[in-house]
């Protein structure tokens, strides 16, 4: 759960990712280069370089059949992280042969591979359907998409990849754990 004492209620977070431009806009609506896409018939890659303070590099795997975004976070050096593969919840939809769009709902699934697996932002999800932001059946499909999530993962001895393997779902990570170089 947020550790805030209240929760900053927000509307959910659109992006879009145009494979044929290799680009991906962000929720802010920065149009980010896109290094690579891999189009599978299961979803999608993404591979980016990122100027966030905390990481440099952004890998993703879009798999709307599940409602999952599945990320690897290259961290800057000094950078603590909890997890190494951070999941939203979400919707994803084509809305042409090569544009994606996104709309997150707020739950995420952290792991920690081999380890264990941990759910968080449940109070942004209750506070946004307060608000109104989401309907009820959009707030149950995200806690069921997470919970399905966390026991698939759990019963796949807390690996993403071993349980997405068991729907036919390869996921590659292409980056090593490298520092940026100079810029």
């Amino acid at each position: 759960m947020t550790q805030a004492s209240t929760v900053h209620v927000h509307p959910p977070k659109v992006e879009y990712f145009d494979v044929a431009a290799r680009t991906n806009t962000d929720p802010k609506g920065f149009v980010r280069p896109v290094e690579i896409y891999q189009v599978e018939p299961w979803g999608f890659y993404m591979g980016r370089h990122s100027d966030h303070a905390h990481f440099h590099y952004l890998e993703s795997w879009v798999l709307p059949e599940l409602s999952l975004r599945a990320s690897k976070l290259h961290y800057n050096p000094g950078v603590e992280q909890w997890q190494d593969i951070y999941v939203d919840i979400g919707e994803f939809t084509e809305e042409s042969p090569t544009l994606w769009r996104s709309v997150d709902h707020y739950l995420d699934v952290l792991v920690r591979t081999r380890r264990d697996v941990r759910l968080v932002d449940v109070d942004e999800l209750l506070a946004a359907h307060t608000d109104g932001l989401l309907d009820a059946a959009q707030c149950q499909a995200a806690i069921e998409h997470a919970t399905a999530a966390i026991d698939g993962i759990a019963a796949h001895g807390y690996s993403l990849e071993e349980w997405l393997s068991t729907f036919g779902m390869t996921l590659t990570w292409r980056r090593n754990d490298e520092p940026p170089g100079p810029r």
